[in-house]
């Protein structure tokens, strides 16, 4: 009862704002569809925004403890839930032709991040979470790797921020570039979507629009789904090893004689979110319909939702500003050379 009473107002108010944020993310206009932006934008944007109003509202008694759990224990549930919808075998089968290329965008984002990270002398955490998610999936990826690296709501709003820039002019521009520049065949565009637009949201908007100057119903959606999907695969590795390595680090931290408690440090959000993988990995060896994990894939995306208004909230906007040139560099170096390799690892194949 304790808990609920010291959470239940917080977590309400971010279960509010989600709500709302989930419905503007299905209207469209004309051709226009909100769901390029996505929801978990338009939930931290709005949070944000409701912070620099109300700047002493994430603070209050009522709301402060609720908030503080939806930005770190929901953020991690919905991570757990996010193994639902990866179905290990089917998506290594059908990607495999894939793996050379994913592999090579998100070994190139990470050292450019990394590189930058050096050269810009900016925030370990932020380029990290940048890295992560412009070379993995966007916004997940960031949600998975923030509570393994410690990242607060702050770094985790910036780095959010800086991907959904690059999402968004990657859906309204690659399909034009793609088909009439490059002219890429229809299997081509679903690689290169896959590969090198970051959020799964805005991957299968570039990919609808090029289905539709193709003139291919829905087989480059289709196909860049895949590839994202065994791009997704990439947040078990990474997540482990940073969080084997933070926790190597604060032993080391520690000195000799010092124990450190590892139930502490280790994230063990993971090891269920692997868990969740390989449930539905076995299920669907046993012939069970993939739809039975529907409801809980669905689930994980509104939690993430709600954790990015929690996020917003807990954010200064104005702060945010000041300090976004080089997260903002950062982004756009990863994404030019996300999309640079991804052609370039097509055409050194043959695959275009």
């Amino acid at each position: 009862m304790t808990f609920i009473k010291k959470n239940w107002a917080g977590t309400l108010l971010c279960l509010a704002i989600a709500a709302v944020c989930w419905l503007l993310a299905t209207i469209e206009i004309g051709s226009f569809s909100f769901d390029i932006i996505g929801a978990p934008v338009f939930a931290i944007l709005l949070g944000m925004a409701i912070a620099a109003v109300f700047p002493k509202l994430a603070g209050h008694d009522a709301l402060k403890d609720g908030i503080r759990f939806t930005s770190k224990k929901v953020l991690q549930y919905a991570v757990v839930l996010l193994g639902f919808g990866l179905n290990l075998g089917q998506i290594a089968q059908v990607g495999a032709q894939s793996l050379p290329v994913i592999l090579s965008t998100i070994t190139v984002s990470l050292l450019t991040a990394l590189l930058l990270y050096k050269l810009l002398k900016m925030d370990k955490k932020v380029s990290c979470l940048i890295g992560v998610g412009s070379s993995i999936c966007g916004g997940s990826a960031i949600a998975a790797t923030a509570p393994v690296i410690g990242a607060d709501d702050e770094e985790v709003a910036q780095s959010i921020s800086v991907i959904f820039l690059f999402n968004v002019l990657a859906a309204l521009i690659f399909p034009t570039f793609g088909h009439n520049l490059l002219h890429l065949s229809a299997d081509g565009f679903a690689l290169f979507a896959g590969t090198a637009v970051n959020d799964t949201s805005s991957v299968t908007a570039a990919a609808s629009t090029a289905d539709g100057l193709y003139g291919t119903g829905s087989a480059i959606l289709d196909g860049a789904t895949i590839v994202k999907l065994t791009r997704t695969l990439a947040i078990i590795p990474i997540t482990l090893v940073l969080a084997l390595y933070r926790t190597a680090r604060a032993k080391r931290a520690g000195g000799q004689g010092t124990k450190v408690q590892v139930t502490k440090i280790f994230p063990f959000f993971i090891l269920f979110f692997i868990a969740a993988s390989v449930i539905t990995t076995a299920a669907g060896a046993l012939g069970v319909d993939a739809s039975v994990f529907s409801p809980l894939k669905t689930l994980s995306k509104f939690f993430i939702v709600m954790a990015m208004a929690a996020i917003g909230l807990n954010t200064d906007l104005v702060r945010l500003v000041k300090s976004g040139g080089k997260p903002i560099l950062t982004g756009f170096c990863c994404w030019v050379m996300i999309t640079g390799v991804s052609l370039g690892m097509q055409k050194f194949l043959e695959l275009w």
